[in-house]
């Protein structure tokens, strides 16, 4: 069993960012970073909206960015099925408090490793340094604007 309390996020490859700026401009932002960086966005929804309407939650701002780039899909998904159970790579944005927002993400990639439903080979290390350089390569360019590492 996997014991939380004892990893290093950077095994899971959290990420996080915040961005001092209302809600839809830090969405429009990331997703702008996002693509820049070759991560294209199939999916995204606002679990906030969707709870505030269907169960009355009345739920902060929180959206998702659904970030997939394809051609590193197409090789996780050649190295194990199982990779689809995790995609996309979600990118969250939610408001903290009125104009900070916070940027969070998790590594599927790494995530499938650490769990198992990877494979341990040359290929997916490839996946892994190709997918964490990009992923770095957004957070940089978002803590880059205006913002503050995490906190």
């Amino acid at each position: 069993m996997i014991d939380p309390s004892e990893l290093d996020p950077e095994e899971y490859g959290e990420k996080e960012a915040i961005l001092e700026m209302d809600h839809e401009e830090a969405i429009e932002h990331v997703r702008g970073v996002c693509t820049d960086v070759g991560f294209g966005i199939p999916v995204e929804f606002s679990p906030s909206e969707l709870l505030n309407e269907k169960v009355d939650a009345d739920r902060d701002p929180y959206y998702v960015l659904g970030a997939c780039n394809p051609a590193i899909a197409n090789r996780a998904l050649e190295e194990t099925l199982r990779i689809g159970g995790l995609f996309p790579c979600n990118v969250i944005v939610w408001e903290e408090k009125p104009g900070r927002q916070r940027v969070y993400h998790l590594s599927i990639m790494k995530i499938a490793h650490l769990l198992g439903i990877a494979p341990d080979n040359e290929a997916w290390a490839e996946i892994l340094e190709e997918t964490g350089e990009l992923t770095a390569e957004a957070f940089d360019r978002l803590e880059g604007v205006d913002s503050a590492a995490s906190d």
